[in-house]
């Protein structure tokens, strides 16, 4: 019988009073009649599935009268409903789009076979850590000396000119080896991929279109394959389109060509210019293959160790291709939105509470007609329950609609799409969700009710229940409010301040008033320098006499956007080795490209049309490359070996952060685009600056014409400001900023809600008491002081609390706090001051009503 009374447990605690001991009795009578030990099994066998399908049957029952009830009872009460649905809705819908983002870029598998043994490798310097691309030498020797691979490709970015349709357009793509789509697993939608034949120089030119190319450009059309296209002026064969949403190596990529090796690529181990993609063997570890790949780099070290002396190899998996910055700045938004999350919860079960306690007549009735703690609990459950579906549904709706504002938060050296998915983990997380949320504000008003003496409370029906421990519980709960949205605040502050100083910062040029644009000059056609210097010529004296332009001037890249082109420098009786290693960045200028950009002459001169060639070559260089190499003495005369030439400097500019507002840049050097010899012409110069105050959109109209006039097939792309380059160095941190700010406005009026609501309530369930003080004397200037103190009482332990919560949070954002400290003085000042406003906001109106309380009406009042 004891196994029994524990399946009947299953059942309801209402039905078993009622029925569970007939049952009992006529399953004792059974079990007599069975007799034998087979008889017996039968009848279990008979009865455990009878009892589970009837208890399930008995709380289907009442869970339907429960949600007809809790339906019928809301209904009547419109205006809490809604504010309760909607305050869920925040909660949940602000949870749902952090980790619908997090998971995204964190969690969810690549959409590769395999992908968690794909791998990427990169050089590393073995003492600071710093890891770049790869030499072709090195990747070949990694390549043939690596055991732990079941194959190794490379690729590198590649930038072309499609002519031939309309006008020329600039796509961005990559050359890859032929290993590189095997690798990834992944097959074309139409054609083929690249063929190790394909690789060899002398072959056909082949191209693979991306899906988003073959829709745009070719229109869909399915006989593209075999078409012949211009990219550059050459000539190449389409031999395949990949699928919707593959993006390799980034969202970017429009297309893919075969890379070809020449003999002179690896003569220079120095040239790191490609990006390594490996898969591992099956049960290879990352781990192992590091320690494999350390060791040949090692053993290359010692062979070359003039050029690789701590120059090592890195194996990083291909889901972890992302910044520690972006990391932070994931879990930073997901740890907000259940701070939000938290906050709605505690303020749903002040309101809960407060409604129990407005219900106690209706809930002394149905105690009085027999109903038990059990099944109030259940209602009020069901209640919240249903309060947090409802929520729930419109909080998945809104956390889905707000993704793409989130896409500028998805790093870009992830091969996914911008704007998260949702799919069934994320549906199942915010089902959990909004479980969690249902019971969590629903299960204290609930438990309380369960409790003996709010029992009594209910049954007799009076007032006696509102004081005490319910008071408690509800300054408790608006506590925990208040020291929420304080961590909020704090943490919106902070990095309001970072990105005010990362703003402030000096980019070392005056951005405004200067548009840019880049007409990346095709090879072969451009390969000869007269070729190039005639483009340059005739596009600049066309530019600058344009009424209203002060200046024009090419250059190799914009500071900013492109952050490499670093060089070694050598300096006549300086000895170097690898952890000391002398290098800058290298850009050719025209002249007047100092004074386009306002970037201060310090000493010297300019680059001129006389440093021609067949002249001595020269060079300008910043005044941090003078502090490092020329530290002390004049450097204008004084020479070292750069870009392959030995160069003579000429002047000295002020520094420029070529990496970015945020990043410590290498020394520059500039050097004359006439003296452009034994560099890559990847470094010819392409992108244009213009300093004008015409309106843009009539500027770039003329700009493409001039360029069309000089060229009609060179392509005209990435035009924009050079304010829009530097204000798009801040954009993720205002997206984040933006998210963490709007989570920090709904805790801040969430919590002001809770506070006015307690305050509320208070005054509506003491205005006997405060009857009662005015009738011996009080004036209504101490009833509202009183009714304030008690706000301001809250809001004080709500803000020290929070205060050491936010500063635990800014040390753990310290990395994205660009050198603000995380107790920030005027951020603490600032959250203090607007909780302090928010608890005599949310109190005046209470306290103003508390004031006017008639004496003589309150004391006959119940």
């Amino acid at each position: 019988m004891r196994l029994y009374s524990a399946l009947l447990r299953l059942y309801p605690k209402s039905f078993r009073l009622e029925y569970g001991a007939e049952m009992r009795a006529v399953f004792a009578a059974r079990r007599r009649d069975a007799g034998s030990l087979l008889g017996i099994a039968g009848l279990w066998l008979e009865t455990i599935p009878d009892v589970l399908q009837s208890a399930a049957g008995a709380h289907w029952d009442i869970a339907r009268q429960d949600l007809r009830y809790a339906a019928r009872t809301l209904r009547r009460a419109p205006g809490f409903t809604l504010t309760a649905v909607l305050v869920s809705a925040l909660g949940i819908g602000a949870t749902t789009a952090a980790f619908t983002l997090l998971d995204h870029v964190l969690l969810r598998p690549l959409p590769f076979p395999d992908q968690d043994r794909l791998v990427k490798l990169w050089e590393n310097h073995t003492i600071n850590g710093n890891f770049w691309d790869i030499a072709p030498a090195n990747y070949r020797d990694w390549k043939r000396e690596s055991k732990s691979y079941e194959g190794m490709g490379a690729y590198r970015q590649q930038a072309v000119d499609l002519v031939g349709r309309d006008d020329p357009v600039r796509l961005e793509g990559a050359a890859v080896t032929w290993e590189v789509f095997p690798l990834l697993g992944v097959q074309p939608l139409m054609g083929r991929f690249f063929q190790q034949s394909d690789d060899t120089t002398g072959a056909a030119g082949a191209v693979v279109l991306s899906y988003t190319l073959w829709q745009g450009q070719f229109g869909g059309d399915a006989s593209v394959l075999g078409r012949k296209v211009l990219l550059d002026g050459a000539p190449y064969n389409v031999i395949g389109v990949m699928p919707r949403g593959f993006y390799v190596p980034s969202r970017e990529a429009l297309f893919w060509t075969a890379m070809r090796f020449e003999p002179e690529d690896f003569e220079d181990r120095e040239n790191t210019y490609i990006y390594g993609l490996a898969k591992l063997r099956p049960g290879v570890s990352a781990r192992q293959a590091q320690v494999e790949l350390s060791g040949i780099s090692g053993q290359l070290a010692r062979e070359y160790p003039k050029e690789l002396t701590h120059i090592g190899a890195k194996v990083l998996p291909l889901r972890d291709d992302v910044s520690n910055s972006s990391v932070l700045m994931l879990r930073t938004l997901l740890g907000a939105a259940f701070c939000v999350l938290l906050v709605a919860c505690t303020n749903l079960a002040n309101l809960l509470i407060a409604r129990s306690l407005g219900r106690r007549r209706e809930l002394a009735v149905r105690t009085a007609m027999g109903a038990g703690r059990e099944r109030l609990v259940r209602q009020m459950l069901t209640e919240s329950l249903l309060l947090s579906l409802a929520g729930g549904g419109l909080g998945i709706l809104m956390g889905t609609t707000t993704l793409p504002l989130l896409a500028r938060l998805v790093p870009n050296s992830l091969p996914i799409a911008e704007v998260p998915s949702v799919d069934l983990r994320v549906l199942g997380f915010a089902a959990l969700l909004t479980l969690f949320t249902g019971l969590a504000f629903g299960l204290l008003p609930a438990l309380r009710l369960s409790r003996q003496e709010d029992s009594k409370d209910l049954r007799e029906g009076s007032r006696s229940g509102i004081g005490g421990r319910k008071e408690r519980l509800r300054s408790t709960l608006v506590v925990v409010e208040v020291a929420g949205s304080i961590v909020l605040l704090v943490a919106s502050g902070l990095l309001m301040r970072a990105l005010w100083r990362v703003q402030a910062t000096d980019p070392g040029f005056r951005a405004q008033n200067v548009l840019t644009l880049r007409s990346a000059l095709p090879m072969p056609r451009y390969r000869s320098r007269a070729a190039r210097e005639e483009f340059y010529t005739r596009v600049l004296g066309e530019v600058r006499q344009i009424p209203g332009v002060a200046g024009a001037a090419y250059t190799s890249f914009l500071p900013i956007v492109l952050r490499g082109g670093v060089w070694p420098v050598e300096i006549a009786g300086r000895l170097q080795d690898g952890a000391n290693r002398l290098n800058a960045s290298l850009r050719f200028v025209t002249p007047g490209y100092f004074a386009t950009m306002r970037i201060p002459l310090r000493l010297g001169r300019d680059v001129s049309d006389q440093d021609r060639f067949d002249k001595p070559f020269v060079a300008v260089v910043s005044a941090s490359f003078v502090r490092r190499y020329f530290p002390d003495e004049n450097p204008i005369g004084r020479h070292f070996e750069f870009g392959n030439h030995d160069r003579a400097i000429v002047g000295v500019v002020g520094d420029v952060r070529v990496r970015g507002l945020e990043q410590e840049s290498e020394p520059q050097v500039y050097l004359s685009y006439y003296q452009h010899d034994q560099v890559s012409t990847w470094y010819a110069p392409k992108d244009l600056v213009v300093r004008s105050t015409l309106p843009t959109e009539t500027l770039a109209n003329t700009l493409r014409r001039i360029i069309h006039q000089v060229n009609p097939e060179q392509s005209v792309s990435d035009l924009q400001t050079l304010t829009e380059v530097v204000e798009a160095q801040t954009l993720s941190r205002a997206v984040q900023l933006r998210v963490l700010g709007a989570f920090a406005l709904v805790s801040f009026l969430l919590a002001a809600i809770g506070i006015h609501g307690l305050l509320a309530f208070n005054v509506s369930s003491r205005l006997q008491e405060i009857g009662v003080r005015m009738a011996l004397g009080a004036k209504s200037g101490d009833i509202a002081g009183m009714i304030l103190r008690q706000g301001a009482g809250l809001a004080a332990v709500g803000i020290v609390v929070g205060v050491a919560l936010a500063y635990g949070a800014g040390v753990l954002l310290r990395s994205l706090l660009s050198g603000v400290e995380p107790g920030d003085g005027p951020t603490m000042l600032a959250a203090v001051g607007l909780s302090a406003l928010m608890t005599i906001g949310s109190g005046a109106i209470p306290a103003w009503r508390a004031a006017r309380v008639d004496p003589t009406t309150a004391i006959r009042a119940e």
